[in-house]
């Protein structure tokens, strides 16, 4: 009786445990997010390019096909067990084989896989013709991160680092999940013009990445040491969403992206104004900077690309090592900090920041040198970090 009223009392206590976490989980409210995920989806999302389209109709097509010969071929068995049933007084034929029967079930099946290969294999030619593109543009996958180069045509020499917005990393740390679009906001999206075709070059600076966007119908792995490419010729004007679709280690899920397509005016007045601010941004690497200032800098640098994992605080979190009294950072020989940082280290737990520019790994370098506890006195100049790299 005893072990009744303690396995009662378990059971109780599991659902206890599961009505608050139910209760937990409907507190967060959320609404569909256009050219994202809706709320209960089934379905594809919906499609905002001519492939996608495509893709839709293929799904249908083949789940309509699979469940008529589904339906009719166990309907046939069914049928036969049924009426045939030694109880009823049948008796087993004692043919061993049909050649009638052998022609039937071998055309039926080479028929309906030839019905469904055709359309099939027309919109695989076509998802991977990437000729005759309007707009070029590499996307690389770095832990956990994606690059965005303009490499041809309109906006060509545009290159900037999309990462998951510090705000979404923030409520993500403190359980509690706000918007709709929660771990999908990033600091600089992907912009396209609309109604062009965009080749997207995929590659990657240390794991296997996939980039995927549901609503253009494109999904490609980023392979590091190899170059593959997909395309999409956006419909509609709006912002997009996808994720890494390739599990690519410990931030996985804080590798969004976000594909903002502007009209053909908005995106060149949008072309314009990141020139603008790129060549403002441009630094010379002979440079020499003042401490405060390149702490200054450093601490932007910081908090865009290095707070998710070692924190705001510096005091890092579970594996990842703190920076606030670390020897690396303390060491007066600063070509240790600055090798990893290019190099990154430990299997790419920590891993490398090639993408930044000199300015950025020295400002941020310098910047962890002097906050916190850590108050070295100490300066690293871009052109140190020039000197690094070759």
């Amino acid at each position: 009786m005893k072990n009744i009223s303690n396995q009662l009392a378990s059971l109780l206590s599991r659902a206890g445990i599961f009505a608050g976490a139910w209760l937990a989980t409907s507190a967060y409210a959320v609404n569909d997010l256009p050219g994202g995920p809706a709320v209960n989806q089934l379905n594809f999302a919906p499609p905002v390019t001519k492939i996608a389209e495509e893709q839709h109709w293929l799904h249908w097509m083949m789940l309509i096909i699979c469940t008529v010969v589904f339906i009719a071929v166990f309907a046939v068995m069914f049928y036969s067990i049924w009426k045939h049933r030694k109880s009823v007084g049948h008796k087993p034929a004692t043919f061993s084989e049909s050649v009638t029967v052998e022609i039937l079930w071998t055309a039926a099946p080479f028929l309906i896989v030839i019905l469904m290969a055709l359309p099939a294999t027309k919109v695989l030619v076509a998802q991977k013709d990437t000729t005759n593109a309007d707009l070029t543009v590499k996307v690389t996958g770095y832990q956990w991160k994606w690059g965005y180069d303009y490499i041809k045509g309109q906006g060509e020499g545009l290159s900037y680092i999309s990462t998951l917005d510090s705000s979404q990393r923030a409520m993500s740390n403190a359980g509690k999940p706000e918007g709709d679009n929660y771990l999908l906001k990033v600091d600089n999206p992907l912009v396209v013009p609309v109604g062009q075709k965009v080749r997207v070059i995929t590659t990657a600076n240390d794991v296997i990445h996939a980039f995927m966007v549901p609503a253009f119908g494109i999904k490609q792995d980023a392979i590091p040491g190899f170059v593959r490419d997909t395309w999409f010729r956006a419909e509609k004007t709006g912002d997009f969403y996808g994720q890494c679709a390739e599990l690519c280690g410990k931030e996985h899920a804080y590798m969004p992206i976000h594909v903002k397509v502007l009209s053909a005016q908005d995106y060149t007045a949008w072309v314009d104004a990141e020139k603008k601010k790129q060549a403002a941004l441009a630094d010379d690497p002979a440079k020499v900077w003042a401490l405060d200032d390149l702490s200054k800098r450093g601490e932007k640098v910081y908090a865009a690309n290095c707070a998710a994992c070692h924190q705001a605080n510096g005091k890092g979190a579970g594996p990842i090592k703190a920076l606030d009294g670390a020897a690396v950072v303390l060491d007066a020989n600063k070509s240790k900090q600055i090798a990893v940082l290019l190099n990154g280290q430990n299997n790419g737990t920590m891993p490398a920041w090639k993408q930044l520019s000199d300015t950025e790994i020295a400002a941020v370098i310098t910047y962890t040198k002097n906050n916190w506890s850590n108050k070295t006195g100490q300066i690293v100049q871009p052109a140190e970090v020039l000197a690094a790299r070759k």
